[in-house]
């Protein structure tokens, strides 16, 4: 089985993001860092090279595959600020998202140019529903092999 590259480091959160070229996505990072930790009672930890997460989730799939990663999180890049979610969850919050302005989506990421470009408190309860549906979400128990008789 790989090994999972997504998974904390003891890289430090600050010297990361003061590592962020463009000085409007560096001070929005840390902007997101306030909002996370506030959201999440959380210190933040990089995962991998270029994740900043809040938390610890613990997944079980039916297949069997498992593993760890952030209730919630954001990494910069260049041209986007881009924010995990938990995949599907989109889906579930259309009537926020209709208010939230201008981003792309994907299965679990949404990706924003600029902070300016969004209603933060709606980001904000965007984040607080993923966190706390992840939560509350009950783990999956892996499927066991079906014995031969």
């Amino acid at each position: 089985m790989t090994e999972l590259k997504t998974k904390k480091t003891e890289v430090s959160v600050e010297s990361f993001l003061n590592g962020v070229a463009d000085a409007k996505q560096r001070a929005e990072s840390f902007r997101l860092v306030e909002m996370m930790e506030e959201i999440t009672g959380e210190q933040p930890r990089m995962w991998g090279p270029t994740m900043v997460g809040f938390g610890d989730y613990h997944y079980v799939y039916e297949s069997g595959h498992e593993g760890d990663i952030f209730l919630t999180g954001f990494s910069p890049h260049k041209g986007n600020l881009t924010l995990y979610f938990m995949a599907g969850f989109f889906e579930h919050v259309e009537p926020l998202l209709n208010k939230l302005g201008k981003c792309k989506l994907s299965k679990g990421c949404m990706y924003i140019k600029r902070l300016d470009d969004v209603d933060l408190g709606v980001l904000r309860e965007l984040i607080h529903v993923n966190v706390k549906r992840l939560a509350n979400m009950p783990k999956p128990q892996p499927k066991k092999p079906h014995k031969k008789s």
